[in-house]
């Protein structure tokens, strides 16, 4: 029986990228078309109906994330991250069919206009992620709920023990003395400013959120209590800052500041930064030319969300009369925190859509794995900028840095807080 044109496009589309593995793409007509070399694990995939081919021809950067939550298309034999980590692999040298380019293109263009995330779009967009139910990231993240990529420092070290190696190694890096008065723009659930409490005994540490749900964590967690108002947690936009801070610290809030802002942030933090301060940036990061937000993403898990290249962040700071100092890419280390997560969420799923919906579960599912593969096959790392305005504030070698991890423990013997 001839494969009808939908058919034909689809068999083109998926034989110009994947030449290796195993893949077998059942269409909504029931037609088998097997792509690769027939090495590896196989994996099935499914689509339930004509449209939703279609769909997935026009914009597989929108729809293929859609279907899935959808169940118009289905894993019939391995898992969606297999999937996604098949074709991410195959396609990295692989020019995309020219639709696709334009698209990407005008995206690119126009994600300045569409990042311009001003104080009450920045509450909505932060809300829409972490005012989930708490008991939602319980689920999958570590005891401390450190939502950023941990710092893995050999193989097959836990993930609660690789989350303690990314605080002491934060800590290294900001210098800090026991009276430091230190500022974490994005605090989460507290889990780092506490960290950084308890490395400044007599100094005091503000941590400052713009989610309700992460704020009211921090405020009642055991170790906040305990610091005697030494640490501090608001719902507050760094833009409404006052005053100057020793220290200042951002991990993973970066991505959501979006492109049309980055001058304002790095000139905000240089008024906040006082002349012998050190400040750390740790963010996703894009270590080609710079693109625009997966639209998936950022309709269903980060809206606003945005992943610079270094291209567009250096700029910036030193427009903002401030100097880098250091410079680190931590490559597949995301991808191992994910994979982590990815595990724990699978292992709860039906704890998961208890509090949500089997769709709500498949969603993420999906962010996970996408996220997972992404950091493995395409061009996301993570950065992690070491900035003053002084260049002789830090030593110079970066012997400091080992030094201090060494003198901290290496292992988390007990949940933190």
């Amino acid at each position: 029986m001839p494969l009808s044109l939908v058919d034909r496009i689809l068999r083109f589309a998926f034989s110009r990228i994947v030449t290796k593995g195993s893949l077998t793409v059942v269409t909504a007509s029931g037609t088998r078309l097997a792509f690769g070399d027939g090495s590896g694990e196989p994996v099935v995939v499914r689509f339930t109906d004509r449209a939703a081919q279609l769909l997935f021809l026009m914009d597989a950067d929108m729809q293929l994330g859609e279907l899935f939550m959808d169940e118009r298309i289905v894993v019939d034999q391995g898992t969606i991250y297999d999937f996604l980590c098949l074709v991410l692999r195959e396609a990295q040298n692989e020019t995309h069919p020219l639709p696709a380019r334009l698209i990407d293109g005008l995206r690119a263009r126009f994600r300045g206009f569409r990042q311009r995330n001003l104080p009450a779009r920045s509450k909505r967009n932060v809300a829409h992620h972490y005012d989930l139910d708490g008991r939602l990231y319980g689920l999958f993240l570590d005891a401390d709920r450190q939502y950023s990529c941990a710092y893995f420092e050999y193989q097959d070290q836990s993930l609660e023990d690789a989350q303690l190696a990314k605080k002491r190694h934060l800590a290294a890096k900001l210098l800090v003395q026991p009276d430091s008065r230190v500022l974490d723009i994005g605090c989460g659930w507290g889990g780092l400013a506490l960290h950084l409490a308890a490395e400044a005994p007599s100094g005091e540490v503000l941590g400052i959120t713009l989610s309700e749900e992460q704020l009211e964590f921090a405020n009642n967690r055991p170790g906040t209590k305990n610091r005697f108002n030494r640490v501090n947690f608001a719902l507050q936009d760094y833009r409404s800052l006052k005053g100057t801070f020793d220290r200042i610290v951002s991990v993973g809030m970066f991505e959501h500041v979006g492109a049309g802002s980055y001058g304002q942030f790095f000139r905000k933090c240089a008024e906040l930064l006082d002349e012998n301060g050190v400040m750390v940036l740790h963010t996703i990061g894009c270590s080609a030319v710079p693109g625009f937000t997966t639209p998936w993403l950022d309709k269903y898990i980060f809206p606003g969300g945005y992943i610079p290249s270094m291209s567009e962040i250096l700029p910036e700071i030193e427009k903002a009369g401030l100097t880098v100092t250091d410079v680190e890419v931590l490559r597949l280390h995301y991808a191992s925190t994910l994979s982590a997560w990815r595990e724990r969420f699978m292992d709860r799923w039906q704890d998961a859509a208890a509090l949500y919906d089997e769709r709500f579960c498949r969603m993420w599912e999906f962010y996970l794995a996408a996220a997972e593969s992404a950091f493995r096959y395409e061009d996301l790392v993570v950065f992690q900028f070491q900035i003053a305005k002084r260049n002789d504030v830090i030593p110079l070698t970066r012997t400091y840095i080992a030094e201090h991890e060494q003198s901290r423990p290496r292992v988390l013997h007990a949940a933190n807080g």
